[in-house]
Protein backbone atom coordinates (compact mmCIF):
# COMPACT_ATOMS: atom_id res chain seq x y z
CA UNK A 1 0.00 0.00 0.00
CA UNK A 2 2.90 2.09 1.01
CA UNK A 3 4.42 1.53 -2.54
CA UNK A 4 0.90 2.91 -4.15
CA UNK A 5 1.19 6.35 -2.23
CA UNK A 6 5.01 6.86 -2.90
CA UNK A 7 4.49 6.73 -6.39
CA UNK A 8 1.62 9.11 -6.37
CA UNK A 9 3.39 11.42 -4.26
CA UNK A 10 6.00 11.09 -7.02
CA UNK A 11 3.68 12.17 -9.87
CA UNK A 12 2.07 15.02 -8.29
CA UNK A 13 5.64 16.28 -7.21
CA UNK A 14 6.67 15.86 -10.89
CA UNK A 15 3.49 17.70 -12.15
CA UNK A 16 4.13 20.39 -9.50
CA UNK A 17 7.28 20.74 -11.37
CA UNK A 18 6.02 20.75 -14.46
CA UNK A 19 3.24 23.53 -13.84
CA UNK A 20 5.94 25.69 -12.25
CA UNK A 21 7.92 25.49 -15.29
CA UNK A 22 5.10 26.47 -17.69
CA UNK A 23 3.96 28.98 -15.23
CA UNK A 24 7.43 30.57 -15.63
CA UNK A 25 8.08 29.93 -19.31
CA UNK A 26 4.74 31.19 -20.11
CA UNK A 27 2.55 33.77 -18.16
CA UNK A 28 5.95 35.52 -16.16
CA UNK A 29 6.53 37.45 -19.04
CA UNK A 30 2.77 38.65 -18.88
CA UNK A 31 2.24 38.82 -14.76
CA UNK A 32 2.96 42.96 -14.78
CA UNK A 33 0.38 43.74 -17.36
CA UNK A 34 -2.41 41.43 -15.92
CA UNK A 35 -1.50 42.91 -12.75
CA UNK A 36 -1.35 46.27 -13.99
CA UNK A 37 -5.15 45.67 -15.95
CA UNK A 38 -6.53 44.38 -12.70
CA UNK A 39 -5.58 47.54 -10.62
CA UNK A 40 -6.97 49.61 -12.92
CA UNK A 41 -10.59 47.76 -13.17
CA UNK A 42 -10.41 47.39 -9.59
CA UNK A 43 -9.77 51.06 -9.63
CA UNK A 44 -13.12 51.67 -11.45
CA UNK A 45 -15.28 49.44 -9.47
CA UNK A 46 -14.31 51.41 -6.29
CA UNK A 47 -14.75 54.72 -8.22
CA UNK A 48 -18.00 53.77 -8.94
CA UNK A 49 -19.00 52.96 -5.57
CA UNK A 50 -17.36 55.72 -4.40
CA UNK A 51 -18.06 58.24 -7.26
CA UNK A 52 -20.88 60.05 -4.65
CA UNK A 53 -17.94 61.16 -2.19
CA UNK A 54 -15.97 62.78 -5.25
CA UNK A 55 -19.10 65.12 -6.01
CA UNK A 56 -19.67 63.17 -9.36
CA UNK A 57 -23.84 61.24 -8.83
CA UNK A 58 -23.70 58.04 -8.74
CA UNK A 59 -26.21 56.35 -11.02
CA UNK A 60 -26.06 52.89 -9.25
CA UNK A 61 -25.93 54.06 -5.69
CA UNK A 62 -28.22 51.63 -5.01
CA UNK A 63 -26.89 48.61 -5.91
CA UNK A 64 -23.18 49.59 -4.80
CA UNK A 65 -24.18 50.76 -1.19
CA UNK A 66 -24.50 46.82 0.06
CA UNK A 67 -21.17 46.58 -1.39
CA UNK A 68 -19.43 49.80 0.89
CA UNK A 69 -18.53 48.07 3.98
CA UNK A 70 -16.28 45.59 2.13
CA UNK A 71 -15.16 48.39 -0.34
CA UNK A 72 -14.16 50.94 2.93
CA UNK A 73 -11.56 48.43 3.95
CA UNK A 74 -9.66 49.08 0.51
CA UNK A 75 -10.66 52.70 0.13
CA UNK A 76 -7.61 54.32 1.68
CA UNK A 77 -5.11 52.04 -0.26
CA UNK A 78 -7.04 53.75 -3.33
CA UNK A 79 -7.36 57.17 -2.68
CA UNK A 80 -3.48 57.35 -2.31
CA UNK A 81 -2.89 55.67 -5.53
CA UNK A 82 -5.07 57.89 -7.37
CA UNK A 83 -2.92 60.47 -5.80
CA UNK A 84 -5.22 62.54 -3.12
CA UNK A 85 -3.10 62.81 0.12
CA UNK A 86 -6.21 63.10 2.16
CA UNK A 87 -9.70 60.92 2.10
CA UNK A 88 -12.33 62.86 0.32
CA UNK A 89 -14.92 64.45 1.98
CA UNK A 90 -18.11 62.59 1.87
CA UNK A 91 -19.15 61.21 5.27
CA UNK A 92 -16.40 59.07 7.19
CA UNK A 93 -12.22 59.43 7.48
CA UNK A 94 -10.28 56.99 7.00
CA UNK A 95 -6.72 58.54 6.90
Amino acid sequence: MSERADFWSAVRCRLQGAREIYEGVYMAPYRSAIHREYLEQRDIFLLMGFSDLLGVPNPVQFYTLELLPELIEQFHEWHLRLGMESAPEGGFRCC
